[in-house]
C-alpha cells in the first residue's frame, strides 16, 4: 500500500508539470512527439534518417535525446547538425516531465515546430509517464520478435502510431508480420502502423508525411 501511494504521489506531481509543458506547447502550436521502444530498435537511426528529411522540408525542430549517462545518441545527431539536447536520467528507466521542463528552456517554442523526444530504452516505465507530449510511439522492431505488443500493451494502447524497424531483416528473422500487426489493433484499433527500414530508408516518406500534417494540425488547432 505503501509503495501505491509513493507511485501515486510521483505521478501527480509529474503530471502537474506535464501540463505546464503542454499549454506552453499549445500556445505556440509547438508539436511533441515521444518515441519509445526497447534497446537497440533503432530509435537514434531514425532520427539520423528521418532529421535531415525534416529540415529539408523547412520543418523547425528539436530532438531532446535521453540516455542514463552517455551523451552518444546526442553525439551522433551533433554531427549531422542536427539541433539536440542531451537529457541524462542516472539510474532512471524513463524521462518524466521535471527533465523535460529543463532542457527546453533554451528553446524558441515560437520558432520551433517540432519537439522530438527520444525517450530512454524501456517499453514499461516510459509509457507511464506524461511529459506533456501530444502523442506517444511506440517503436518496435523486427529483431525482437512479434509478441510486444502484446506483452507490453500500455504502449500501444497510449499510442497514436506504432512503428516496425528493421524490415530489410525479415528474410533472415523468425517474425510474423501479420501477427505483430494484429497484435498491435488488437490492443488500439484506431493506431497508425508504419513499416520502414532506416538501413534501407524503405517507409520512411511514410512517417515524413504522417509528421507534416500532424504539425499542420496542431498549427491550425492552436492558431
Amino acid at each position: 500500500m505503501a509503495f501505491k501511494v509513493i507511485k501515486e504521489n510521483i505521478l501527480r506531481a509529474n503530471d502537474d508539470v506535464a501540463q505546464s509543458i503542454r499549454k506552453r506547447l499549445d500556445a505556440q502550436g509547438t508539436l511533441m512527439i515521444n518515441i519509445i521502444s526497447s534497446p537497440g530498435a533503432g530509435k537514434t537511426a531514425f532520427l539520423e534518417r528521418t532529421g535531415p528529411l525534416l529540415r529539408e522540408e523547412g520543418i523547425a525542430f528539436v530532438v531532446l535525446t535521453g540516455d542514463c549517462f552517455t551523451s552518444r545518441d546526442a553525439e551522433r545527431m551533433d554531427a549531422l547538425g542536427l539541433p539536440v539536447v542531451q537529457i541524462n536520467t542516472g539510474n532512471a528507466c524513463h524521462i518524466d516531465a521535471q527533465l523535460i521542463d529543463s532542457a527546453m528552456k533554451g528553446i524558441d517554442l515560437a520558432g520551433t515546430d517540432l519537439i522530438v523526444v527520444e525517450n530512454v530504452g524501456n517499453l514499461v516505465c516510459p509509457a507511464e509517464f506524461d511529459l506533456g507530449e501530444d502523442m506517444k510511439i511506440a517503436f518496435l522492431s523486427t529483431a525482437e520478435g512479434h509478441d510486444k505488443p502484446s506483452k507490453y500493451p500500455l504502449l500501444i494502447e497510449e499510442g497514436k502510431l506504432a512503428i516496425i524497424n528493421k524490415t530489410d531483416l525479415l528474410p533472415y528473422l523468425d517474425f510474423d508480420a501479420q501477427y505483430c500487426r494484429e497484435s498491435i489493433k488488437k490492443v488500439n484499433p484506431g493506431i497508425k502502423i508504419l513499416e520502414i527500414s532506416c538501413r534501407t530508408g524503405d517507409g520512411i516518406d511514410g512517417f515524413i508525411d504522417w509528421i507534416k500534417d500532424e504539425i499542420k494540425i496542431k498549427k491550425e488547432k492552436n492558431a
